[in-house]
């Protein structure tokens, strides 16, 4: 007999913790602390989530059924790259928090193709970590299924995902690209290009960047998706096939300020005026955009405050105090204005 969950027949034998949640209206960490750490949970919720289970079915696995009987005080962090700074800040702060707390920070790398990723999240829950910290979005539904059944705490960071697995600690990046868009029509542009490295955060902060500019009836002539990770390279190659739209002066989002160094050093090059026919603003803040001359305008993120503030959410929960954190904290932002606009 199959059981309905939302518009999905699903078999008792193949039922999750994510279909459980789902009946119960709550998300399926919520479901795994009623069945682990009941005292975490309202008498009310656990009381939804017992109903849901009882009338579906579900049958825990051992591991999501029986708390740790102890811990490795370890802690896996997972990262797309280490090819350039966007994530060292917060590692930094991240890593230097947990061991003031107790705790050893392991790292690993998930590139930003999920062809593959079940096998890293399988590898690195091997290692039984306490807790993980992971950068948002990207990845397989199976990958996430293996967090959620995990049953671990988990701070997905850098994204700020309107449902989390546990925690989310991140900017709104939709919220960055129409920034920079309301920036660039303050200056009193027209025509604008997007440059932008494909994985999910970069695309959705240049949707974002792009919808501001078409609801304003502005022009965009270019807009270049790269493979991830974006690369000097990839920013000097775009400026060469911008230059035949050049013709009148133009306004270009980059994702990356590596993106953004590498259009600015071509323009250089090619004798394009900075910012009289081109400006430019990166993301990042990375310290090459701050030293170039001319130095870069670049969206700056508190890659320090958001490694303190994840770290902080997973030592209260390893702490033993329960949920008292908000599950979605939202780091602010800020346009660093420079020579290139």
């Amino acid at each position: 007999m199959s059981v309905p969950v939302g518009d999905r027949p699903i078999l008792p034998a193949s039922l999750k913790i994510a279909d459980v949640a789902a009946a119960a209206g709550v998300a399926p960490m919520t479901v795994s602390r009623v069945l682990n750490a009941p005292d975490r949970v309202t008498p009310e919720t656990t009381a939804k989530v017992r109903e849901a289970i009882e009338r579906l079915g579900y049958v825990p696995s051992i591991g999501a059924a029986l708390p740790q009987s102890r811990r490795s005080r370890t802690v896996a962090a997972i990262v797309p790259t280490i090819a350039h700074p966007m994530f060292a800040g917060v590692l930094q702060a991240f890593s230097g928090s947990m061991r003031h707390g107790g705790y050893r920070v392991t790292l690993s790398v998930g590139g930003y193709n999920d062809d593959d990723d079940e096998a890293l999240f399988r590898t690195v829950l091997a290692q039984k970590p306490d807790a993980l910290l992971v950068a948002g979005s990207g990845y397989s539904p199976g990958a996430w299924q293996m967090l959620i059944e995990a049953a671990i705490p988990v701070v997905e960071f850098w994204d700020i995902s309107a449902r989390p697995i546990d925690m989310a600690v991140g900017f709104d990046h939709a919220k960055v690209g129409s920034a920079v868009a309301a920036y660039f029509l303050a200056k009193g542009h027209d025509r604008f290009a997007v440059l932008t490295a494909s994985d999910t955060r970069a695309l959705t902060r240049a949707r974002g960047f792009t919808e501001t500019m078409t609801q304003g009836g502005a022009s965009i002539v270019l807009d270049r998706r790269i493979p991830a990770p974006s690369t000097i390279a990839a920013g000097r190659e775009c400026l060469r096939d911008l230059l035949a739209l050049l013709d009148r002066r133009c306004a270009v989002f980059c994702s990356s300020d590596l993106l953004a160094f590498g259009l600015v050093t071509e323009a250089g090059v090619q004798g394009v005026p900075v910012p009289e026919h081109l400006a430019v603003c990166g993301f990042g803040d990375f310290e090459l955009a701050a030293m170039n001359e001319p130095a870069i305008t670049s969206v700056s993120l508190d890659g320090t405050a958001t490694g303190r503030t994840a770290a902080a959410c997973l030592l209260r929960r390893l702490g033993g105090e329960g949920r008292r954190d908000p599950d979605r904290v939202q780091m602010p932002f800020r346009i660093v204005e420079r020579a290139t606009t």
